[in-house]
């Protein structure tokens, strides 16, 4: 699906899973190399940043959270800047890029004409969109641990190994797909300069404190997750020794009372009690007084 938008002689190409046809068309509109055209149809799995000509080309990947759109775990954009043209390509419904495409159309129809309004800074505000939209969600998973903390300490310490697990799990694929960006906008700015000018690496300064912003939130994050995940695990680890410790003391109260039984239920010919006037009362009162023994023992060594 090919998407036009056009704002103060400014052309953005939205590409969603693109047909060679489409792919052709652009290519052969804005003179794509046919490499790069060739790597818009198919996702790429490395970060990449490649200078030409008259443009130049970035992947970058974002990281897709549980309820997003998409089944996987990291989500493509290609971009393809030119000095009045922008063309991204992707293959899953990425939120942040349909939202900044009502904006941006509602822009282009009110006719408003912004300072910066040129490719370069159409496409610092998109990555900017990106980017907040992975704030967003970090500050999502923040609120989750907030609320995971209270409920530990509600007793639901089992409930909430699977909750933390699936946290780690986003925050994870949150550091592992935005590991590559730094390295990837450092080479964006070397090689934007040449062809934007100045006021390229300006913004791309402005990106980088983005970028900067998420990485520390992630490391935040990934803290307080670790310390919940001990505290839980320690309640936990309490409560199974205290459900082991009672099942102990059970079974090493019942355990003499077990054998008394055994003993007394021996047929032999002289067993003492055995036959007496109220033996049985005599055999359970000798029970009941060696669990209260036992109680009392377990009580003064406070094992109770």
């Amino acid at each position: 699906m090919l998407k036009r938008y056009t704002s103060n002689n400014t052309t953005w190409i939205d590409l969603f899973q693109p047909t060679p046809e489409e792919i052709r068309e652009v290519m052969e509109e804005f003179d794509i190399h046919p490499s790069v055209a060739n790597d818009l149809i198919t996702p790429t799995f490395k970060p990449m940043v490649e200078l030409h000509k008259n443009f130049v080309y970035l992947i970058l990947h974002f990281p897709a959270f549980r309820h997003t759109h998409s089944y996987e775990e990291n989500q493509e954009v290609d971009f393809v800047i030119g000095k009045d043209f922008l063309i991204t390509s992707r293959y899953d419904t990425i939120d942040p890029i349909h939202k900044f495409s009502k904006e941006f159309e509602v822009n282009s129809i009110l006719d408003k004409k912004e300072k910066n309004a040129d490719t370069e800074h159409v496409f610092f505000l998109l990555v900017k969109k990106l980017y907040g939209s992975i704030n967003h969600e970090l500050e999502y998973i923040q609120d989750a641990l907030e609320d995971v903390e209270k409920r530990i300490f509600q007793g639901e310490e089992k409930k909430m190994v699977k909750e933390l697990s699936f946290l780690g799990r986003d925050l994870l694929n949150a550091k592992q797909a935005t590991n590559p960006h730094k390295e990837t906008l450092d080479s964006l700015e070397e090689v934007g300069a040449g062809l934007f000018g100045k006021n390229f690496n300006n913004q791309i300064h402005s990106i980088k404190n983005e970028y900067r912003r998420i990485r520390h939130k992630i490391e935040i994050n990934k803290e307080s997750l670790n310390e919940l995940r001990e505290t839980n695990n320690s309640l936990l680890s309490t409560k199974e020794n205290e459900t082991i410790k009672t099942l102990t003391i059970m079974a090493f109260v019942t355990f003499p009372l077990s054998l008394i039984a055994s003993i007394f239920g021996m047929n032999t010919v002289n067993m003492p009690i055995i036959g007496a006037e109220k033996d049985f009362w005599i055999v359970i009162g000798i029970m009941l007084a060696l669990a209260t023994l036992f109680f009392i023992f377990f009580k003064y060594k406070k094992w109770l």
